[in-house]
């Protein structure tokens, strides 16, 4: 049961979590600015190359925060979020945190029905009676990439259109959240709309094998609808609004960068070629032919921090070779930021 929730989960394989530095303390976001032509230039030959290879398309977009330097190749081009859209989901709630309508320590049951949508919260966690704070549901939603957890977050924020409305309300025009997690898979995979999704699927008697040719295969309708889309501009936007400007309170800021520190998924995509101890704070997103990931690199020496999101859609080849695109679009930013 076990593998078969790792297949149809949301997420990367989850990789040993590594120890997270200290995280920065007053970061001072500058104003956007292009970056240098020679930069985009070469990010845009790299993205074109690395299309080729997994035989299907790449969106980047990046901003180095303290001086303000952005770029992107498809910027504006809206990809499927998968588990990204977390991101959106985690502001949201600690924005309502902020306003004192919900607490961290707040306890929520998870219950049998939870578990019958999209899995256990926890691989040892597999019976009735289960009480998770908000902080620890938040941690597994973002660190291991959790759908039920998930799903308990978006429900206190507010559900799907209260994360868009907050989205809208803070200035990001080109990103939305649809659906729960629960429904999202039941779309991808063809589970009548309303279904738990894994009592669904376990019914169906699908083998492992099955599942996962589905799970990491292009998906043509599905990259079609533009629920639960972005822009990679769009999330660059929403990481440096939250992680580096006073759209949430200090506390709440140092919360969600000290938990994506944390992000045990997708060891070989933003962090595959960075140097070891590197701090990175980010999230992974799996879903068909779409493989991301998002965040923020510290760079070393005081050279900053780099926003970064990577999109991949319309490729089947073995994630592998998807996860290697995103390592070397993101070895080759952190060299040019971490170097010059």
């Amino acid at each position: 049961m076990l593998k078969l929730f790792a297949h149809v989960a949301l997420i990367a394989l989850v990789a040993a979590p590594a120890v997270a530095a200290p995280s920065p303390a007053g970061i001072t976001a500058a104003a956007q600015r292009p970056a240098a032509a020679s930069v985009q230039q070469a990010v845009d030959a790299q993205v074109a190359a690395l299309e080729k290879q997994i035989k299907g398309r790449v969106g980047v977009a990046f901003r180095l925060l303290e001086t303000g330097e952005s770029g992107a190749v498809a910027g504006a081009e809206r990809f499927p979020m998968a588990s990204t859209y977390k991101v959106a989901i985690a502001g949201t709630l600690l924005s309502l945190v902020d306003k004192g309508q919900m607490r961290l320590d707040r306890m929520i049951a998870v219950t049998q029905a939870d578990v019958d949508q999209t899995g256990e919260v926890a691989n040892r966690v597999v019976h009735p009676g289960v009480m998770l704070s908000v902080a620890n549901l938040m941690e597994l939603m973002l660190t291991q990439s959790n759908n039920t957890a998930t799903d308990k977050i978006l429900a206190l924020a507010g559900g799907p259109a209260a994360v868009t409305a907050w989205l809208r309300a803070n200035g990001i025009a080109e990103m939305q959240v649809d659906r729960s997690v629960n429904d999202l898979l039941n779309d991808f995979y063809g589970v009548p709309a309303g279904s738990p999704f894994v009592k669904t699927l376990m019914a169906r008697g699908l083998s492992d094998a099955d599942i996962e040719k589905s799970a990491y295969s292009a998906n043509a309708a599905f990259e079609k609808d533009p629920r639960d889309t972005s822009a990679p501009v769009a999330m660059v936007d929403l990481l440096g609004k939250l992680l580096a400007s006073p759209l949430l309170k200090p506390e709440s800021r140092d919360f969600l960068r000290s938990v994506m520190e944390r992000c045990e998924t997708g060891a070989a995509r933003i962090k595959g070629l960075l140097p070891a101890g590197t701090t990175v704070a980010h999230k992974t997103g799996t879903i068909g032919g779409s493989i991301n990931d998002v965040g923020m690199i510290t760079l070393p020496g005081d050279r900053g921090h780099l926003l970064i999101a990577v999109y991949t859609k319309s490729s089947s080849l073995p994630e592998a070779q998807r996860e290697r695109a995103i390592a070397e679009i993101s070895r080759s930013l952190f060299d040019y930021f971490a170097t010059r």
